[in-house]
């Protein structure tokens, strides 16, 4: 059983106070399906709304402080400038993200296509998306490709391989000193034959052949039905691999729902491996980040709550009593380690982050607040006019 000592201990506390969760720009733009897009009253028209937008879950959340970019769907004329606004509502660029998946060009892949002049535009990108970095001040340039084939035959399968490595090293070595490719992978989709980067053992090898700063990250929503996730996230952070996450919550494929949705359970035992690989400590380098196309629910709220979510999976995975866990595990009582983990993830943890909200001098209840705050309702009236963003814009 948790304690009432375990859930108000200092180093647990201290953990969550430090808490680091980034947001996605794309997610206050119209999103949704390959259905349809649902606009709603006051969605940004420019990088500059969006920021603003994210800095209005940062306030209510406290744990939300920056924000990611996406190229060219958030381009400016001036970079420094908009880091510059971040800055002034109180958050900064964090995560700069490449779109080389939306252009015809790619229709038969990117940096994997057979046509050397397609390549050269993809990797062009790529290395204008370091300019972007060094103009904002981004540590991360987060990398997703598109790139497979559809049908047997369609192309040479390690020939992609090879012209994959020559992009990545060629962007690679245009890195500054400390700064990092995150190298994302998908199983499927819009590739439904073979995927170039599918899975984290892909990606994870060609981190390996580039360098210390080339490292994975964990999308939880791209992997087949039943991936124990959690396994590789432990075995990437023994590694020295793991990078980031982009947290979201799936329950067919790539749905992009929000974190928790689906199975808290499983973002419970995520987190708990975390914990266990010493990625929340002071010194870590895991960036952990949003990645959710919200197409219903409202832009901020839906931001607000994930973040919440990650919170409480956070904080009970916190609560894990390591040392009857591990003495369970030796004397291998299968039902004492099991019900270790059970007891933090039943243990109610919303009374906790609601005094650590009070100790920051924010609203214990962050939906309430923003709900509260009239934000929605103003925007909404300023932001009449002009064309939305949304996927391409």
């Amino acid at each position: 059983m948790v304690t009432s000592d375990a859930v108000s201990h200092p180093d647990t506390l201290a953990v969550l106070r430090r808490q680091h969760i980034e947001l996605p720009s794309w997610a206050f733009g119209n999103s949704g399906t390959r259905f349809k897009v649902f606009g709603q009253p006051g969605v940004p028209r420019d990088p500059w709304e969006k920021i603003a937008d994210a800095a209005e879950v940062h306030r209510h959340t406290g744990v939300a402080p920056t924000v990611a970019l996406h190229i060219p769907w958030d381009k400016v004329d001036d970079y420094a400038a908009l880091a510059a606004h971040a800055r002034d509502l109180g958050t900064d660029i964090g995560t700069i993200n490449a779109n080389v998946f939306q252009d015809d060009d790619y229709r038969l892949g990117s940096v994997t296509n057979a046509d050397a002049r397609v390549r050269r535009k993809a990797i062009d990108h790529l290395l204008e998306c370091v300019d972007v970095m060094d103009a904002t001040g981004s540590r991360d340039l987060k990398l997703w490709f598109a790139d497979g084939t559809n049908y047997p035959g369609q192309d040479d399968l390690r020939a992609r391989q090879d012209r994959l490595a020559e992009a990545l090293r060629e962007v690679y070595d245009r890195l500054g000193g400390d700064q990092r490719i995150l190298l994302e992978y998908k199983l499927f989709e819009p590739a439904f034959y073979a995927t170039d980067v599918p899975d984290w053992g892909t990606a994870y090898a060609h981190c390996l052949e580039l360098g210390e700063r080339a490292v994975v990250c964990v999308d939880t929503g791209h992997h087949a039905a039943h991936t124990n996730i959690e396994f590789i996230v432990a075995f990437l952070l023994r590694a020295g691999k793991l990078g980031a996450f982009d947290f979201n919550s799936r329950f067919y494929a790539d749905d992009d729902l929000m974190v928790g949705a689906a199975d808290p359970f499983q973002l419970f035992r995520i987190m708990y491996e975390v914990v266990r690989g010493g990625a929340l400590a002071t010194d870590t380098e895991v960036a952990f980040m949003l990645d959710q196309c919200h197409n219903i629910e409202p832009k901020i709220a839906g931001q607000i709550r994930s973040v919440m979510n990650v919170q409480e999976a956070t904080a009970k995975a916190l609560l894990v009593d390591a040392e009857a866990l591990a003495t369970a595990q030796v004397s291998g009582d299968v039902l004492g380690a099991n019900a270790a983990l059970m007891d933090a993830y039943n243990t109610d943890v919303r009374p906790l982050l609601a005094g650590l909200r009070e100790e920051q001098g924010l609203h214990p209840d962050p939906m309430a607040a923003h709900a509260a705050s009239g934000y929605v309702e103003r925007v909404a009236d300023e932001r009449k006019g002009g064309t939305q963003a949304g996927w391409g814009a």
